[in-house]
């Protein structure tokens, strides 16, 4: 076309076909799944720490996308040291998605709830200081049931303390979440609500507590491992409201045990429910995480394609 250069004509020829393409009833090409793994998926709480400057270098020889910080697993929280890991997930092109952070706001002492909300707004700004646009958060449990394989065998269904109900439960976890909710929007950092078992153990419970605070920044963080009953439907109640997924893999056998997590039907319920968020794997398996982290990525991304 005389006066229009080769770029003006590519980029009308681009722009006519959209119209065109949504006449025909053509859907846009589903972005791909954005994949991080969770430093966690490399330390399971041993004695020893797993550096987590050598999971960012691992991570980006794997293929993922980002990394999860769990703060546990930090040496060290000085500036210099926050301002390191930030470097280094910017040389290797990664994004860092989240701090997993753990607090319990499940306690009848105001002072010990006060502790957990003061945690939580420290963990703010960690994630300030690093880039991070989320903080994972628990809500708690009674800790009436001491030991995790015995929790399991109850189904995470874990009794009160005496002279409480689960209703002071649930209201200290609304009251000190929405405590939290204040420094979460100054600083632009969004709150993820996970299903952790404790109060969020039943997927209705954590709805209420999310619900009942009502802020556009607290999510839920959907843990696709931590269901105690069928997890398939319990996905689906929770996929529309989650801002960013946990997909568990146990190589080597579960730490703790072991689900068999169909994620091509995973994927679907995602998709189906318009899910855009980030996918962190939290590898949980016996196996060496350098060779199970690799295989885990290659059954989400074939799951996910």
């Amino acid at each position: 076309m005389p006066g229009m250069s080769r770029r003006s004509f590519v980029q009308s020829a681009g722009l006519a076909a959209v119209p065109a393409m949504a006449a025909a009833g053509a859907e846009a090409p589903r972005k791909r799944q954005r994949i991080a793994v969770s430093t966690y998926s490399y330390w399971h709480f041993t004695p020893e720490r797993y550096p987590i400057e050598r999971v960012i270098d691992d991570a980006a020889r794997a293929g993922f996308d980002g990394v999860e910080i769990l703060h546990r697993q930090m040496t060290d929280e000085s500036p210099e040291y926050l301002n390191r890991l930030k470097r280094r997930a910017f040389l290797h092109g990664l994004d860092l998605v989240m701090l997993s952070i753990h607090q319990d706001f499940v306690s009848p002492w105001a002072d010990e709830r006060q502790q957990a909300i003061r945690h939580t707004e420290y963990g703010i700004e960690l994630a300030t200081r690093l880039g991070i646009p989320a903080v994972r958060i628990n809500s708690g449990r009674w800790k009436t049931i001491r030991v995790f394989a015995d929790l399991m065998k109850a189904k995470g269904d874990e009794p009160p303390l005496p002279g409480y109900t689960e209703d002071d439960a649930f209201k200290w976890c609304i009251d000190s979440i929405a405590a939290c909710i204040p420094a979460a929007e100054k600083a632009g950092v969004v709150l993820a609500l996970e299903n952790h078992w404790g109060m969020t153990t039943k997927t209705e419970a954590l709805l209420r507590i999310v619900d009942a605070v009502k802020s556009p920044w607290l999510v839920v963080n959907l843990d696709i491992g931590n269901f105690p009953v069928d997890p398939y439907p319990e996905i689906e109640k929770l996929a529309p409201r989650a801002g960013i997924v946990h997909a568990k893999t146990y190589f080597g056998g579960g730490e703790y045990y072991t689900l068999n997590l169909d994620y091509r039907r995973i994927a679907g319920i995602l998709q189906n429910a318009r899910f855009d968020g980030y996918l962190s794997l939290e590898m949980e398996g016996k196996e060496a995480p350098e060779t199970a982290v690799r295989k885990s990525l290659e059954t989400l991304r074939t799951a996910f394609a």
